[in-house]
């Protein structure tokens, strides 16, 4: 009797001890799949600029800046909606104008060569898609409210009486007339990104405009273009 009790005493012990072995051994490593917190900051750059109706080249390039603040809302672990409030510089170089009055016998010419700055509060609504840490795509419009603009250039005047021809040549500058400026401009830009650390990054970003430029030309004259590189910093 004493030798089954023991033998029964050895099974339960066994049994016991296979399932405290089996309950330790099942534990199961979860990765953490949660979506980043919202998280605010600045941003600064350079902007290149040009019209439409020019074609790309580096003497038409308008070298600007734009800054401002961002704040950048996970909507999943792989995409996020950042809206940015910027402080954008547009426009062009080389923007040629010309005119001709005849009056009796003198005919004068007028031809101008500007650097024009247009100076905008731009909107952009980014989508941002991260393929890999780090690492984003982004796409989505931009709505800009036009501030103030500036014409610099030279102009050349040439006069011509009974064939007798003189040139004048002189440096302008001109503010540009508000009222001859759409005040609201659309834009589709589209871009990529790369963050070095959890704050610091460097973005490019491509605009289109959809909007043309002068109120008082056909909806088939200057549009902008421009191209952004620059920095984030997220808090």
């Amino acid at each position: 009797m004493n030798k089954l009790f023991l033998g029964l005493a050895i099974v339960a012990g066994s049994l016991a001890f296979a399932q405290e072995t089996q309950t330790t051994t099942t534990t199961i490593t979860t990765v953490n799949k949660e979506k980043e917190p919202i998280r605010f900051g600045i941003k600064a750059g350079a902007t290149s600029a040009y019209f439409s109706q020019q074609k790309l080249s580096a003497n038409n390039q308008k070298i600007g800046f734009n800054a401002g603040a961002f704040v950048n809302i996970p909507l999943s672990k792989q995409i996020s909606l950042q809206p940015e409030v910027l402080y954008n510089q547009l426009g062009a170089k080389s923007v040629l104008s010309s005119s001709e009055v005849t009056t009796g016998a003198t005919t004068v010419k007028r031809q101008s060569d500007f650097k024009t700055t247009l100076n905008y509060i731009s909107v952009p609504l980014m989508v941002q898609f991260k393929p890999v840490d780090n690492f984003y795509f982004e796409a989505g419009p931009e709505f800009s409210y036009f501030i103030n603009g500036k014409n610099k250039g030279e102009t050349t005047v040439t006069s011509t009486t009974a064939g007798i021809t003189t040139t004048q040549r002189e440096s302008t500058s001109e503010t540009i007339d508000k009222d001859n400026i759409n005040k609201f401009n659309f834009g589709l830009g589209i871009g990529l990104g790369y963050y070095f650390t959890p704050n610091l990054g460097i973005n490019a970003r491509y605009v289109n405009s959809l909007t043309k430029i002068d109120n008082n030309r056909p909806a088939a004259e200057n549009n902008n273009r421009a191209f952004q590189l620059g920095l984030n910093y997220k808090f």
